[in-house]
């Protein structure tokens, strides 16, 4: 198989080309990114395009034919992106634009990370973009379209986002499964990578012409991502 990965530089996208490394099935990465160094492997030939977003809305980029499916583990952060238009931008305007692309090249599977809460009535404006982008993957009808939700994200990030951090340190000290709340635990970022890469190989359409959408919220992305670690 094929893969185009968005976001590879991010914290799951870097945890995504690491477990794919442990699957012979997936032949070939293609990764777009702006900044990204180029570590092929032996057993994962790994291609990168660098390229900027204004030449990916241009049209300068598009993207490939014959690929499998497209992973896009693009998002950030009101604070980081400095305004809610940029945040949408980055976490509505690219995603759904790649999705466009794909569904045109007839792409079979697009597998999207959004989050936990994501709902396009919110009024908490995160969890809104997030909910609008999953309406608008699932009027695409892709044959199969894997949507994934989970909470905080655990892992080592180039920048501090304080949030995170703060969960991370409650997930170590607050027992979530014994007051029912595993569904809001903090989540490790290779658990999320593992869960996409089980559902590209479990999550088999059986009718190609009935369109197939599933969501894996973040208690299951949690015992996936632990049955299936190395």
């Amino acid at each position: 198989m094929k893969i185009l990965l968005l976001g590879g530089t991010g914290l799951v996208g870097k945890q995504v080309l690491l477990s794919l490394l442990f699957y012979p099935q997936i032949k070939k990465v293609i990764v777009w990114a702006r900044h990204f160094e180029n570590s092929s492997k032996p057993n994962l030939p790994i291609e990168v395009i660098k390229v900027t977003w204004e030449d990916f809305q241009s049209g300068k980029v598009s993207v490939p034919d014959g690929i499998d499916a497209v992973f896009c583990c693009l998002g950030t952060t009101i604070g980081k992106a400095g305004s809610q238009e940029k945040f949408r931008e980055i976490d509505y305007d690219y995603p759904l634009l790649a999705a466009k692309q794909a569904k045109e090249k007839n792409v079979p599977g697009f597998y999207v990370i959004t989050a936990m809460g994501s709902d396009a009535n919110s009024s908490i404006f995160y969890n809104r973009v997030k909910g609008e982008l999953e309406k608008e993957l699932m009027a695409l009808s892709f044959p199969f379209l894997g949507i994934f939700r989970p909470s905080l994200l655990i892992g080592e990030r180039e920048e501090l986002r304080i949030g995170e951090k703060v969960g991370e340190v409650l997930g170590h000290i607050i027992p979530f499964g014994l007051f029912g709340l595993k569904k809001y635990k903090p989540i490790q970022a290779e658990y999320v990578a593992k869960s996409m890469i089980y559902s590209l190989l479990h999550d088999k359409p059986t009718n190609p012409s009935k369109p197939v959408v599933k969501i894996y919220e973040n208690d299951i992305l949690w015992e996936i991502g632990k049955d299936h670690s190395f």
